[in-house]
């Protein structure tokens, strides 16, 4: 699996929320079709038994609604992977990490522990707030333990905490910067911790212990303790699979620094030069390395360069959600999340309101079967006809990602000034009536691209006779 996740603070976000965001992306040489769902508290079940392990457990009895994307057909388990609950608490999960030797050796992994397919179910409809996520989270981890290394991250409208495994049964926690924001892509990324700040740090409770028994820290005595030191790795797969994506997404938003994009150093958080915006998200989250010899669709660099390194907007990206919950709007509509299918270099990102009884039928009734009928088998349909000849459709893909875009923030305000005028809107029928402008307008790009894609095919011939 690969993931890429950027969260950021409340105080250099565009509007004052948390925002958390990730890419879900399916394994090499796999689609995993995905639909969007609105879980009714009677749907949650009330005993969990996982699909790819031995793992099952006694959930407790008063479960919150909340939205999630799971895998459409399920023969893998839920992988509810992001969503916001009725509290508008948000959790996203999980970005798949990497680790060492030394950290499996001492505290292995659990094939009868829980992975990715089962986090967001266990956790997100029992918690209020975002720390108490990765306290609930952490409980379950250090008892049951886990198969497979994972980053979490927990939102409300006030923070934002980031969680990564550590071997089996072992964890961290970060509350991350008001004034920052976070890149992190397939990499245990926490680069500064404080045992006795819980405030702003979290862990297992005898993770101390564990570092120092097993010769973990690799500090020195006067530096702070590094995490991705001693948890994390440093491969040469990291060099080209992992850390430039991390560099690509500091250098939009921080295009002032220079860094290397092999490097290992590149910070966990950085205060961005200016406020960032859903637009900014989106774009990163997209980013094939524009305007660098690395661009696998660019003029600059040569076949060897062009594939030196791992898009963020990869081609088997299956959903990405933005979590957007502000602190100074009604509860109701308080929580935004944003959702988009396939690969975001091709692909618009759609906002809908959280506090619903269900999700429109164009997001929700993806099935096994290409059809044109719902909004990700169209994404997938429109991404494979435009990749080849990606320069000549860039444009039109362009407009049709700024025109649905600005129409999801017209929605919104429309929606926001209804309220504060005392007009209570039925927001599941809002929603709906933005799945049809997506609906529409998505239609039309592909039988645009479709024309110009036949109009390009390589037994064309000018003559027409």
């Amino acid at each position: 699996m690969g993931c890429t996740t950027i969260l950021v603070g409340k105080k250099v976000s565009y509007d004052g929320s948390t925002l958390v965001a990730r890419t879900e992306d399916s394994q090499n040489g796999d689609f995993t079709p995905k639909k969007m769902t609105f879980v009714r508290r009677q749907d949650q079940p009330k005993h969990y038994k996982s699909v790819l392990s031995s793992f099952e457990i006694d959930l407790p009895e008063t479960p919150m609604a909340y939205s999630s994307v799971p895998d459409a057909l399920g023969k893998d388990g839920i992988w509810g992977e992001a969503g916001v609950n009725e509290e508008n608490v948000g959790m996203s999960a999980t970005e798949t990490i990497t680790t060492n030797a030394r950290v499996l050796g001492a505290d292995p992994l659990v094939t009868s522990g829980i992975g990715e397919e089962d986090m967001l179910t266990l956790v997100l409809p029992y918690i209020h707030s975002a720390k108490e996520g990765v306290l609930r989270l952490g409980q379950i981890l250090s008892q049951y333990g886990t198969y497979e290394s994972n980053g979490v991250a927990f939102s409300d409208a006030n923070e934002i905490w980031w969680l990564e495994t550590i071997g089996g049964h072992h964890w961290i926690a970060r509350r991350v910067p008001d004034d920052a924001y976070v890149t992190n892509p397939n990499q245990l990324g926490i680069d500064h911790f404080e045992f006795n700040n819980p405030d702003e740090y979290l862990c297992s409770d005898d993770l101390s212990e564990f570092i120092n028994k097993h010769c973990l820290d690799l500090t020195y005595s006067n530096e702070h303790f590094n995490p991705r030191y001693a948890f994390g790795s440093h491969s040469d797969k990291d060099r080209h699979y992992n850390t430039p994506r991390a560099w690509v997404m500091q250098k939009f938003l921080n295009p002032e620094i220079e860094q290397d994009p092999r490097s290992f150093a590149i910070p966990w958080c950085q205060k961005p030069y200016r406020k960032v915006t859903i637009e900014d998200i989106k774009y990163v989250l997209s980013s094939h390395y524009q305007d660098t010899i690395f661009d696998p669709y660019g003029p600059e660099g040569d076949k060897v360069s062009q594939k030196s390194f791992r898009p963020i907007g990869i081609n088997r990206t299956s959903q990405t959600s933005i979590l957007q919950i502000r602190s100074d709007r009604p509860k109701e509509i308080a929580a935004i999340q944003w959702i988009a299918y396939g690969a975001m270099p091709f692909n618009t990102i759609v906002p809908f309101f959280t506090q619903v009884t269900d999700f429109p039928e164009y997001f929700t009734n993806t099935n096994q079967d290409v059809n044109t009928n719902n909004f990700y088998w169209m994404n997938r349909l429109i991404a494979a006809i435009a990749d080849s000849h990606y320069l000549h459709h860039n444009a039109r893909i362009e407009d049709y990602q700024e025109k649905t875009m600005g129409q999801g923030h017209y929605m919104l305000h429309q929606v926001e000034d209804a309220y504060a005028n005392g007009q209570k809107l039925n927001l599941t029928e809002q929603n709906q009536v933005m799945s049809d402008y997506i609906q529409v307008e998505t239609q039309a790009l592909l039988n645009t691209i479709l024309f110009d894609a036949s109009n390009l095919m390589t037994n064309r011939f000018s003559q027409s006779d």
